[in-house]
């Protein structure tokens, strides 16, 4: 556990707070679809990560308020790309479903921000990389705590 009392912990934490803000903003711009939000294009990526989902579920997921998911639901089957369905067991709720251009659209997101960081990457040396990799779980589990 870290001890942000001491000076080498709480450095490193604040390295990879400001490391993980820059590098998140530098992904942001590397987006296909420039009309949706960062909000709205995480909301896709839950769907596409979790499966259909209630506007509820989505919020808690989201860490937003469920009026404002109802409303990101809203702009985004107007888009075409997600489609609200009956829910199987609660006839008072709808399920939230990816469409498949939602899904086109993710993947050419995922590909140009996959090559992006490829790009940094190879700027790195392979102690480095072997770094990087080992990190990347961790990362990944600190992301959906």
């Amino acid at each position: 556990m870290p001890d942000l009392s001491r000076g080498d912990d709480a450095a490193a934490v604040n390295s990879l707070r400001s490391a993980v803000m820059r590098l998140s903003r530098r992904l942001k711009h590397q987006r296909v679809d420039e009309s949706l939000s960062p909000t709205e294009m995480s909301v896709l990526g839950t769907l596409s990560r979790c499966g259909s989902a209630t506007p509820g579920e989505l919020a808690r997921k989201e860490h937003v308020q469920p009026p404002s998911m109802t409303r990101i639901v809203a702009l985004l089957e107007g888009k075409g790309l997600v489609r609200l369905e009956p829910h199987p067991e609660d006839r008072r709720q709808k399920v939230v479903t990816r469409t498949a251009q939602a899904e086109i659209m993710l993947e050419e997101s995922r590909g140009r921000r996959n090559a992006f960081l490829a790009g940094l990457v190879e700027g790195l040396d392979e102690d480095e990389w072997a770094k990087l990799r080992a990190a990347a779980p961790v990362l990944e589990k600190l992301a959906h705590l």
